[in-house]
């Protein structure tokens, strides 16, 4: 009696059991969010801040690039390393300076090419805790500090690792202290080769950085060195949404990238998809001292109003001082932006890509629900400010940041044909005119709708 009581309790928990797994793939999948939704709040940033931060911050050495240029010796690049001291390193003040900035995502670099690492990883001794007097994790600080002021945390990582002896260079290296530097498993020596060694050790610190930071965003590069399968790209892109199925990567994890990451020069037609343009605010992309060739307030803020207006982020980028602190001219420019920005918000993070070609002379941008148009002039217009091809009736037309309404009339067209007659908006008083970009909110009767032919004969 025992016996068949206990056999059939035993029986109902197998059953149980195989019910609970056949249910469980629908259940997970249910959970796994689509590449859209993981997106979603990266098409709604707008601004983002990158960081290049390391021991190049010392001697304002271009970052790596030297190395892969045979521009100096391996040895004489990282002695920087001995002045890499983040001795005033405050995250706290980066995090309310960006988001003063109106910044909603910031990207660090925790590895350029160089391979010297800004966290105390075990793959490598090359980071700032064992090879800089710096000797603490810069990560961790600065990922908590993002997130108090509300900002998403992105961190750059480089697959290339120019330092790592088996990663294959054009250039000499120590390659004895390589490898006390990067230590390994005798099991990997014996049994792995080269490659197969150096992608255990991508992927080991990939599992450091995403597992102890997790980062909303990945911004990987270096990709172009090799294939993706190479990089083992889908494996890690895998990897990476197991551990935290809401990150996001950019374009250049070879094939297998969430969005596209343009560089330095703004796309002179849409790019397809969501995208980001990443730029520096002077000629490079770490601090550099002797480079004061910044670009004025006034470039940045039309190159931002022209790359939201496509439907992209702005990445601008900065590079600290090797003590932590921001060169005054980089804070000065992210100050100015933010201004701008703010007096602009409506028309920043609630909008959308703007209309196509030949409506405006200018960029322009669509309030999410369709019910407002924003026109972003530059200079002070003349006679009066154009819109053609528009359908929709208008109810209201203003200056954003302002109290001022501008009169407009519609005259033209063709109602025949359906074609609509060109909208001309009054000038706005002098007062009004932003120094930078003034934008004019049309708002509308109905949802927005334009006319795209071609016109008839």
């Amino acid at each position: 009696m025992f016996y068949n009581s206990g056999f059939l309790i035993m029986k109902k928990i197998i059953l149980l059991i195989l019910a609970v797994a056949g249910l469980s793939p629908a259940l997970f999948s249910q959970n796994k969010e689509t590449k859209e939704q993981r997106l979603e709040w990266f098409k709604n940033a707008k601004l983002g801040i990158f960081m290049h931060w390391g021991v190049y911050s010392v001697n304002g050495t271009v970052e790596s690039w030297p190395l892969k240029n045979k521009q100096m010796t391996w040895e004489d690049y990282f002695k920087q390393a001995k002045g890499f001291t983040a001795a005033n390193y405050n995250p706290s003040e980066w995090a309310e300076l960006f988001r003063k900035a109106g910044a909603r995502y910031v990207v660090l670099t925790s590895k350029h090419h160089d391979g010297f690492a800004l966290w105390p990883t075990k793959y490598s001794k090359l980071n700032c805790v064992d090879y800089s007097p710096a000797k603490r994790d810069l990560i961790g600080p600065y990922a908590e500090a993002m997130r108090k002021e509300g900002l998403k945390v992105g961190l750059y990582f480089s697959l290339i690792d120019w330092s790592h002896p088996d990663y294959p260079v054009n250039f000499k290296r120590p390659v004895k202290e390589l490898k006390k530097l990067y230590p390994q498993p005798n099991w990997q020596k014996k049994h792995l080769n080269a490659h197969e060694r150096f992608i255990k050790f991508l992927f080991g610190q990939m599992d450091e950085i995403a597992n102890n930071y997790k980062p909303d965003l990945l911004w990987f590069d270096g990709g172009w060195e090799h294939d993706a399968e190479w990089w083992r790209a889908g494996e890690l892109k895998d990897s990476l949404l197991k551990w935290d199925p809401h990150i996001i990567v950019n374009g250049r994890l070879r094939d297998h990238g969430d969005y596209r990451t343009p560089e330095q020069g703004i796309p002179v037609t849409r790019p397809g998809g969501i995208w980001e343009l990443c730029m520096t605010t002077n000629d490079n992309w770490g601090y550099r001292p002797s480079d004061t060739n910044y670009k004025p307030l006034a470039q940045i803020i039309r190159t931002f109003v022209e790359v939201i207006s496509e439907g992209g982020n702005l990445l601008l980028d900065i590079g600290p001082k090797a003590d932590g602190t921001l060169d005054k001219k980089q804070v000065e420019i992210l100050e100015g932006l933010g201004k701008w920005i703010n007096k602009h918000k409506e028309a920043v993070y609630d909008t959308k890509a703007g209309l196509l070609p030949g409506h405006f002379y200018g960029p322009t941008l669509i309030s999410k629900d369709d019910k407002t148009l924003y026109l972003a002039i530059y200079g002070i217009p003349k006679n009066y400010i154009g819109l053609k091809g528009l359908k929709s009736k208008i109810k209201d037309i203003r200056v954003v940041g302002t109290d001022e309404h501008l009169g407009w009339v519609r005259n033209g067209g063709a109602v025949w044909s359906r074609i609509p007659g060109i909208v001309r908006i009054n000038v706005p008083g002098k007062e009004n005119i932003d120094k930078y970009v003034t934008v004019i909110a049309v708002d509308l009767k109905e949802p927005l709708k334009v006319y795209r032919g071609a016109g008839n004969n």
